[in-house]
């Protein structure tokens, strides 16, 4: 029977999820505060401790803190009715494997309980499949030609992680936690509360006004096409995300999510994936001058074509992702760019008011005012990078060639839905 240690200064609290954890088939314990459940810890050896984080004498993060070291420690799901991206970050660094706010409904709660049984059941086994910081290739099926149908090993993070930043366009400060999720679960977002699981896919795509947002049943999750472009290229096909609100800039490119998904390691899991494969030409064209498409070829390759006036005038990339490398080295950081004369509109409507000196490169009628560009034609692979981050919202990697010309986030999803229309046709 699964024990859990309930960990809670309000008696009615404690009492609910006891009665939720025991219609589960639980064991459940119960302490009032840090001090009570560190003495317990050795008498019932719980498999999970459900915690507050706001106690008195030792609250929450003082008793992860007391366990961080102790050989075989508990699972620990914390709560807080206070909840904010600070104290989630603060709490999975301690260790915490998640972090729910109150209120939670049953199912979210629950949810969370699950998927922390399970992460901890994981840890004590031993891993068939070790992690490996840099997957470098896919595998193909036996007997069948890659450029026809590619498949390879479902992956996911080896452990949690966590950052945090300030929203490009909501300006509020963020963060997100990154956790190991099963083969099968896909990309999900969520926020903090966890009730609602908003997946990375095309289906909830709600807007593309300069970033990509998500939604599902009132939770918003906004500009995630820099982490799904890091995910596309490292092959991870499972996680769960928490973020408030919106994915944090960092310094607008991607560099960040690779740096953090080489530092977690990505863990290969015991079920397969299967590539998405173009089958024919498909192609958006709003214009001579505004278009994109998309043909057979054995990779992902994009090449864009920008064009504004000056002094950023025409440039152009093409890359191919030959593995996480190329990607890190070549679009990962390429940073997210906007226009002096811009900026009124954008804050007008309620974005980019995260906008800094430090997190893009800002353009006015002559020149760059803020920073001295990374690659010749860092703008034209900015784009590319956004490409990438867009096309994973498929559910799974693509192959195919990629070209566009003077497009955006609009363009890339109108391809997408036209490719998935005319492959499931």
């Amino acid at each position: 029977m699964t024990t859990v240690l309930v960990v809670d200064d309000e008696a009615h609290i404690r009492s609910s999820l006891r009665g939720i954890l025991s219609e589960e088939g639980m064991h459940v314990v119960e302490a009032a505060n840090g001090r009570e459940a560190l003495a317990l810890l050795e008498q019932c050896r719980p498999d999970l401790v459900v915690l507050d984080v706001w106690m008195p004498e030792v609250d929450g993060l003082e008793f992860l803190r007391a366990i961080q070291n102790r050989a075989q420690a508990p699972a620990v799901l914390m709560i807080s009715g206070h909840g904010n991206i600070e104290t989630a970050v603060k709490a999975t660094q301690l260790g915490a494997v998640d972090f729910i706010e109150k209120p939670f409904s049953l199912a979210g709660f629950l949810g969370a309980v699950e998927r922390a049984l399970r992460r901890q059941q994981v840890q004590n086994q031993q891993d068939p499949h070790p992690a490996s910081p840099l997957p470098t290739s896919s595998r193909s099926v036996e007997g069948v030609a890659p450029q026809v149908r590619g498949r390879f090993r479902q992956r996911t993070v080896a452990r949690s992680m966590v950052d945090t930043g300030t929203g490009l366009h909501s300006g509020v400060k963020t963060g997100l936690i990154l956790q190991p999720m099963p083969p099968g679960s896909g990309i999900v977002f969520s926020n903090l509360s966890a009730e609602t699981p908003v997946p990375a896919h095309l289906d909830f795509v709600d807007s593309t006004g300069y970033a990509t947002t998500l939604h599902r049943a009132g939770v918003t999750i906004r500009t995630v096409e820099h982490l799904l472009a890091a995910l596309h290229a490292y092959r991870v096909t499972n996680l769960f995300v928490k973020v408030q609100g919106e994915v944090p800039i960092m310094d607008g490119s991607a560099q960040r999510w690779c740096e953090l998904i080489e530092s977690a390691g990505v863990e290969e899991q015991d079920a397969w994936a299967e590539e998405y494969a173009v089958r024919e030409v498909v192609e958006i064209r709003r214009s001579e001058e505004e278009w994109i498409r998309i043909e057979p070829f054995d990779r992902l390759a994009v090449t864009y074509v920008l064009e504004y006036p000056p002094p950023v005038g025409r440039q152009e990339y093409s890359f191919v992702l030959q593995d996480p490398h190329s990607f890190r080295e070549q679009i990962a950081p390429a940073r997210t760019f906007g226009f002096v004369k811009d900026m009124k509109l954008l804050a007008s409507m309620g974005l980019a008011s995260g906008g800094r000196l430090d997190n893009c490169i800002l353009i006015d009628d002559e020149k760059i005012v803020n920073t001295t560009l990374r690659f010749p034609e860092e703008l034209a692979r900015h784009k590319i990078l956004d490409i990438c981050g867009d096309m994973y919202l498929l559910g799974r990697p693509l192959r195919g060639k990629i070209t566009a010309k003077r497009t955006g986030h609009s363009e890339n999803i109108a391809l997408l839905r036209k490719l998935r229309s005319q492959f499931e046709g």
